[in-house]
C-alpha cells in the first residue's frame, strides 16, 4: 500500500484540476455568477417585472358605474311616480265613491316622491363607493346601512303620521324607493369592475 504526500509534485500531477464552479469564491452556490452567465451562448437577460401600485378602493371602470347608478336613479324615481300615480288613482275612485271618508295620502305628490327616490339612488351610489374605499367589508356595511335606514323610513310615518292611510301610503312609498337602492347599486358595482387584463 501506497501512500502520497499531498505536497509530492508527482501526487498533484494525478490530482483532477479544480473546477470552475467551485474554485473561485465569489462564485454563487450553483456554479456560475451573472457574469459567467452573460457570456454563455444564447443568454438573454430576464426583464425586471414591472412593480404594481397599489391602489385603494375598487377596480372598477367608473364611466360604467356612474352609468349604472344613474340608470338606478331612473328605475328607483320610476317605480316611486309609477306606485304614487296608482296610490293616487286608487284613492281619488274611493274618494268619487263615498266609502272609506277623505284617503288620499300623496295629493299630487307622485313627481316628489320620484325626484326623492332619483337622488336616493345617487347617495346610495356614493355611500357604496366610499364604503369600498374606506372599510374592509363594505358589503356588509352597505347593506345593513341601507337595510335600517329603509327599515326607520318604513316604520316612522307608520308611527308619527295623524292618519294611518297616509301613514300606509307613505311608508309604501318609501318602501319602494329604499328597494332599488339596496338592490341594484350593488349590483351595478359588481358589474362595472374591470376586466383582468392578459
Amino acid at each position: 500500500m501506497t501512500n502520497y504526500d499531498p505536497r509530492d509534485p508527482r501526487y498533484q500531477a494525478k490530482q483532477n484540476p479544480p473546477t470552475q464552479a467551485y474554485s473561485q469564491a465569489n462564485d454563487y452556490e450553483y456554479g456560475y455568477t451573472e457574469q459567467q452567465y452573460s457570456q454563455q451562448p444564447g443568454y438573454q437577460p430576464q426583464a425586471a417585472a414591472p412593480k404594481r401600485t397599489s391602489r385603494r378602493g375598487p377596480d372598477i371602470d367608473p364611466v360604467m358605474f356612474c352609468g349604472g347608478v344613474l340608470m338606478t336613479g331612473v328605475v328607483t324615481g320610476l317605480a316611486a311616480w309609477l306606485v304614487g300615480w296608482i296610490i293616487r288613482t286608487v284613492t281619488q275612485k274611493v274618494n268619487d265613491s263615498g266609502k272609506l271618508g277623505v284617503w288620499n295620502p300623496l295629493a299630487q305628490d307622485e313627481l316628489w316622491f320620484a325626484l326623492v327616490g332619483f337622488v336616493v339612488a345617487l347617495l346610495g351610489g356614493a355611500l357604496w363607493y366610499l364604503l369600498q374605499i374606506g372599510t374592509p367589508a363594505p358589503g356588509q356595511f352597505y347593506r345593513w346601512v341601507v337595510g335600517l335606514l329603509i327599515a326607520a323610513s318604513v316604520v316612522i310615518p307608520l308611527a308619527l303620521s295623524a292618519e294611518i292611510s297616509t301613514g300606509i301610503g307613505t311608508a309604501v312609498m318609501h318602501l319602494i324607493i329604499g328597494l332599488p337602492v339596496f338592490t341594484l347599486i350593488p349590483t351595478m358595482g359588481s358589474a362595472s369592475r374591470r376586466k383582468e387584463q392578459r
